[in-house]
């Protein structure tokens, strides 16, 4: 059963709620899925049930078709945020990890056809692994943020905060804007170019700068 933590072992005395997600945030990334680039952020839910511990193997769904990696960054809220003002997000963000959004691909494409939600390939029972956080008891760079994702050793996507189509402190504003950001929430930022499919035996690892957060998984 997942449980937010932290890298420093300190406990999070926060309950898990709603995953807020956005879609298309990296130009590259859109482009690679012969997707159009959104003009404003593109925002979906995955449940807190989605959610499991990133450091344990990751299950890929049988007969659902190819289930992909998104490696992204994580933001773990930890005061509750309304129609913030983007100054008024720093001070709300308790911690910043790594997250796996999971997409079953094929069964996205099929609904996206449709005209149909996509969560049923995104939201799935965990569908997004997430690393502890790292405690923000300071405020971090914002726009000039690295992390990495290896698949089996290689480097496979390197997502830089500046390169995001909506900024992550602007991104947290918007969102508080349509949903009410809770304690425990956590908000995923978007992927990078460079995503794809996952298979049993893979070795996924994941990066935040240089030193700061590291995890690894398995895929199982």
């Amino acid at each position: 059963m997942y449980q937010h933590t932290f890298t420093c072992k300190s406990p999070v005395d926060l309950p898990l709620g709603k995953i807020v997600c956005v879609g298309r945030n990296y130009a590259a990334h859109a482009a690679e899925l012969d997707n159009p680039v959104p003009d404003e952020p593109l925002l979906f839910i995955k449940p807190a049930t989605a959610a499991v511990p990133m450091a344990e193997p990751v299950h890929l769904p049988r007969g659902r078709g190819s289930c992909h990696f998104e490696g992204e960054l994580a933001l773990l809220v930890g005061d509750k945020l309304t129609d913030a003002n983007a100054a008024d997000v720093p001070e709300a963000i308790a911690g910043l990890g790594l997250a796996l959004d999971l997409t079953l691909r094929e069964l996205q494409s099929a609904l996206k056809k449709q005209g149909q939600p996509w969560e049923k390939a995104k939201g799935f029972d965990g569908a997004c692994p997430l690393s502890p956080f790292v405690k923000l008891d300071w405020l971090p760079d914002w726009d000039n943020l690295t992390y990495t994702l290896w698949l089996n050793g290689e480097i496979r996507q390197r997502g830089k905060s500046n390169h995001m189509l909506t900024p992550i402190l602007d991104l947290v504003a918007y969102i508080s804007s349509h949903f009410t950001l809770l304690p425990g929430d956590v908000v995923l930022t978007g992927t990078p170019a460079g995503v794809g499919e996952l298979s049993v035996g893979d070795r996924v690892a994941m990066g935040l700068e240089d030193d700061w957060l590291r995890v690894e998984t398995s895929v199982a």
